[in-house]
């Protein structure tokens, strides 16, 4: 029984590391699923990719479809063209996607039209924001999978509300926790941090990407000034998204608190948030990772798919305009940000949760 699973951009890797890893632990125990690790090449930066996969421990892809860049047409065709003529070649019995990328929905709809079954791990969020690609890509994903993994009840509930089975609705938590627990004792601390003299609880972490953010060079300077301003002379570490370095070069100058370095490998990022003493983002996954850490967390969008993340954890939606994070910095110089808890089964074992589910739903009793 092979399932292929896909990833295609670097939020994917850990996603599926935890599911690799529970088939690998089934297949030892005799189980009979088989899987298939398909890299599409969506987004693909030989440094960061290959530290990636050695830091998690994911095992080399078996097929690489070697997309690379392009517009979203361009990128959903070439993966669409290239993972059909695979799936012609050498079937699989089902293709699991994860998270919302363009990866995510070009190979459900590959699958669907061979008459593969489709199962889609994170499942059911929706920011409802139409202009975000990947709401397009959720729901597209959402419209034509037949199993849905989901990381909480809002998701439940928004698939029921759109028709979908309870019997398809599986809720199984969050792999990307998964990943966090598992490697949490491993975090390793990046070189930035003597190169610029870090003390932990003694500077902020900011990453910054979406387009309504950083495209416009204008309003991209206003934020960044907000964030200087308010950051109370703490530095503001910001590993720069290659769409952010492109409009960062149009900038005369930055405010003197933010420290530009290079994309960092998700050991090292991820002990830059641990010892933060705030997240600032529009990252939907880092909201998530702060929240199981604990860490205060200023989300710079009007919308969030992640809700829980608020409602239980350590997130705060800021929104866009830059005026709006004075206050919210004053609240956490203050003392006064809220503590957060941790949402249900966000607790390292999604990935053996969706396992089971698998063996049960593929293979006859």
């Amino acid at each position: 029984m092979l399932i292929d699973i896909i990833a295609g951009a670097r939020p994917n890797f850990m996603k599926i590391a935890p599911i690799i890893r529970a088939l690998q632990a089934q297949r030892a125990q005799g189980g009979a699923l088989r899987y298939r690790l398909v890299h599409t090449g969506q987004h693909y930066d030989p440094k960061l990719s290959g530290a990636f996969f050695e830091q998690l421990s994911i095992p080399n892809p078996d097929v690489n479809l070697e997309v690379g860049s392009g517009t979203q047409a361009e990128q959903t065709a070439a993966i669409m063209i290239r993972y059909e003529k695979l799936l012609l070649d050498h079937p699989a019995q089902l293709c699991l996607v994860v998270g919302d990328v363009t990866s995510t929905m070009a190979c459900a709809i590959t699958a669907q039209k061979l008459s593969i079954p489709v199962a889609h791990v994170e499942a059911g969020i929706r920011s409802g924001d139409w202009t975000m690609p990947e709401e397009i890509n959720r729901r597209v994903t959402d419209a034509i999978t037949n199993w849905f993994f989901t990381t909480s009840e809002v998701a439940n509930q928004n698939l029921r509300r759109g028709g979908i089975e309870e019997e398809r609705i599986f809720f199984v938590g969050n792999t990307m926790i998964d990943t966090l627990l598992a490697h949490s004792d491993r975090l390793q601390q990046p070189e930035c941090v003597n190169e610029l003299g870090l003390q932990p609880g003694a500077y902020l972490v900011t990453t910054l990407h979406r387009p309504a953010n950083v495209d416009a060079s204008d309003g991209f300077a206003r934020l960044l000034t907000a964030i200087g301003e308010g950051s109370r002379g703490l530095p503001v570490i910001f590993p720069v998204h290659p769409r952010t370095q492109k409009t960062i070069a149009q900038l005369p100058s930055l405010p003197h608190t933010i420290k530009l370095i290079d994309p960092q490998p998700y050991l090292e990022f991820n002990w830059l948030v641990k010892h933060a003493k705030a997240v600032i983002t529009d990252s939907g996954g880092i909201t998530e990772e702060t929240t199981v850490m604990g860490v205060p967390c200023l989300t710079l969008r009007n919308s969030t798919e992640r809700p829980e993340t608020i409602t239980i954890g350590t997130n705060e939606l800021i929104g866009t305009d830059p005026s709006a994070l004075k206050p919210a910095l004053d609240r956490l110089f203050a003392g006064k940000w809220k503590k957060g808890g941790i949402p249900e089964k966000w607790d390292g074992k999604t990935g053996e949760r969706i396992v089971a589910a698998l063996e049960n739903l593929l293979i006859p009793a």
